[in-house]
């Protein structure tokens, strides 16, 4: 689900792999909304989905602020394209048609939200040759095993709407509206349905009944404790769900 691959610009920079797959192993059984912000801070991700470095507007040198990493986060990550009904059936308007998580506006906000994240630590090869830590810190002298850290004055100030109608105040630090961000995203109510469908689909089946699924995406919303995104929780409920352990779909 949360996608890097070796066939990319991080192909020579196996630490930065297994740095990855760390994050997914720690966070295997942990908290979804942890799990979202070690990846949107990790390098290879920002790498492969080139929000490292991003930089703010800049209308005279024709810079904006690049899209990729916002628009999988949504789409890939976490809410998908279509509003969802909590069995994962899609919602649909009074024409009978899908309604939209989000659109291009929501794409561009959250997008400078990203901006601003930078090399957390340089390699030892870096230090060694005198490289000073930096927004400008390449990805050759980058550590890919320690987060992205935040430099503010390449992080584009405002206000800014996701989600339709979600509101990240001017004023803030980048890591401030990061966070902001990713709330927003962790508390919409598609999360549930659309990540419970996904991990069904990689552990037990391609197909799950719209009940499996919502069962599923109820202990995601409340793991019976009153917390949300408790992927433990959600495994166990996968696994055990009778679905899951009766085999007449197999037949």
């Amino acid at each position: 689900i949360f996608v890097i691959s070796k066939d990319s610009d991080i192909r020579n920079h196996g630490d930065g792999l297994a740095s990855y797959y760390d994050v997914l192993m720690s966070h295997a059984f942990g908290n979804y909304r942890d799990l979202i912000e070690e990846i949107a801070y990790h390098p290879s991700m920002g790498i492969y989905l080139s929000h490292f470095r991003n930089q703010k507007t800049d209308l005279d040198e024709n810079i904006f602020p690049d899209e990729n990493f916002a628009r999988e986060l949504m789409q890939l990550f976490s809410i998908g394209l279509f509003q969802l009904k909590q069995n994962g059936e899609l919602k649909t308007d009074i024409n009978g048609d899908a309604i939209p998580t989000y659109d291009a506006e929501d794409v561009r906000n959250l997008a400078k939200v990203f901006t601003g994240l930078g090399a957390g630590a340089v390699t030892e090869e870096g230090l060694n040759e005198g490289h000073t830590l930096s927004f400008a810190t390449s990805v050759g002298m980058l550590d890919y095993t320690e987060p992205m850290v935040m430099y503010d004055e390449y992080h584009e100030q405002g206000k800014k709407t996701i989600l339709g109608s979600k509101i990240i105040p001017d004023g803030q630090s980048g890591d401030e509206d990061i966070q902001m961000a990713l709330d927003y995203i962790f508390n919409h109510p598609n999360v549930g349905p659309f990540i419970s469908h996904r991990l069904i689909q990689q552990l037990i089946k391609s197909n799950p009944s719209p009940a499996y699924v919502r069962d599923v995406a109820l202990v995601f919303n409340n793991n019976g404790e009153g917390v949300r995104g408790d992927l433990k929780a959600v495994i166990k409920e996968i696994l055990l769900h009778e679905e899951a352990r009766e085999c007449i779909w197999l037949e």
